[in-house]
């Protein structure tokens, strides 16, 4: 593809373009199409009738190619009269092809055996393949496009010469100008934009008022949701400890009706079950025949224990004491019965 001469659009040149793209060169400069023109004024004027062409410009742009061509041996037939439809022609069996629309004027070409768009409003040569060729002729004259066979021998060029021995492959079609510049000032503005914010932001990628709330209010409710599985866990051990302790005293005390014992409750189980222990304990000491005294209840005993948690522990703290001593009651019972 870089060995492909192509010239872009520049201002109102379209013809010198289409020319040099066509002879695959910097053969006409504005200067020299300008000269050429100004022979052609007064043969044109006293022409304007002939062949039903009512656009002075198109005539004069048109001689002006035709001549400018006729220096290299070359002339121009139009693809669609009845004269060049009469020889069937295989467009693919052609060299080149001129298309004007109005004012533009560009140039078709095989160049080696491929065929190339090379309008001077493309970024760059579009490859046309062969089966494509007809099909995009005839879209152009759909279009409103005249097209001209382009007859005689084109100079040789570096182009042709090197694509005669290889075959190029196009991954993407070249861009009209326009697009490819409005593509850019859009690129341009989001990059513009895009700085504002970063500026705007001092680069930090802090996160918005909206974001935080919402994160500070995730957190909280996990720490709620922490905080009432805990309470819940302690609540169902206690309930638990309550329940093998008074099976463990059910044949020495008498139950009480309900299944969730209360402190007090649980405090003059205790009671009873110290003063028994107190007194198995006793009879085991003391001489046969000596008869057993009753025994002060220990000062450390349960009922001062509730005494004094009721006046200076929190309903917790008297929850995790209550536990406590339901595990030394199930452990006390048990040794018991392992000594009986």
């Amino acid at each position: 593809m870089e060995s492909i001469f192509h010239e872009k659009q520049e201002g109102s040149l379209c013809a010198q373009h289409c020319l040099n793209n066509l002879l695959q060169g910097e053969y006409f400069s504005p200067v020299e199409l300008s000269s050429i023109a100004h022979q052609l004024d007064e043969e044109e004027r006293m022409r304007m009738a002939e062949g039903g062409v009512t656009s002075e410009d198109y005539r004069t742009f048109l001689q002006v190619i035709s001549n400018a061509l006729k220096v290299w041996g070359l002339e121009l037939i139009l693809f669609n009269s009845p004269e060049y439809q009469r020889l069937r022609i295989d467009p693919i069996n052609e060299k080149s092809f001129i298309c004007n629309y109005k004012e533009h004027w560009f140039t078709v070409r095989k160049l080696g055996k491929q065929w190339f768009n090379l309008n001077s409003l493309l970024t760059g040569p579009e490859l046309i393949s062969d089966t494509y060729l007809a099909l995009f002729l005839a879209q152009l004259q759909q279009e409103g496009y005249s097209i001209f066979v382009v007859k005689g021998d084109l100079p040789d060029c570096e182009a042709d010469q090197l694509l005669q021995m290889i075959r190029v492959q196009q991954m993407h079609r070249p861009k009209l100008i326009g697009e490819e510049l409005a593509q850019l000032k859009e690129q341009r503005v989001l990059k513009t934009d895009l700085e504002q914010v970063l500026e705007g932001n001092d680069g930090s990628g802090m996160l918005d008022e909206d974001e935080e709330d919402l994160q500070r209010a995730l957190a909280l409710s996990r720490q709620e949701i922490d905080m009432e599985d805990e309470e819940a866990d302690l609540r169902r051990a206690i309930q638990l400890s309550m329940q093998g302790s008074s099976r463990n005293v059910s044949q020495d005390v008498p139950q009480t009706s309900g299944t969730n014992l209360t402190f007090e409750e649980l405090r003059k189980r205790r009671e009873a079950y110290f003063e028994k222990e107190q007194q198995q304990q006793q009879r085991q000491t003391d001489p046969p025949g000596r008869a057993s005294q009753p025994c002060e209840r220990p000062t450390t005993s349960s009922g001062a224990l509730g005494n004094d948690l009721g006046d200076s522990m929190s309903e917790e703290d008297m929850l995790k004491a209550a536990v406590t001593m339901s595990l030394e009651t199930v452990t006390n019972n048990l040794k018991t019965e392992g000594k009986k």
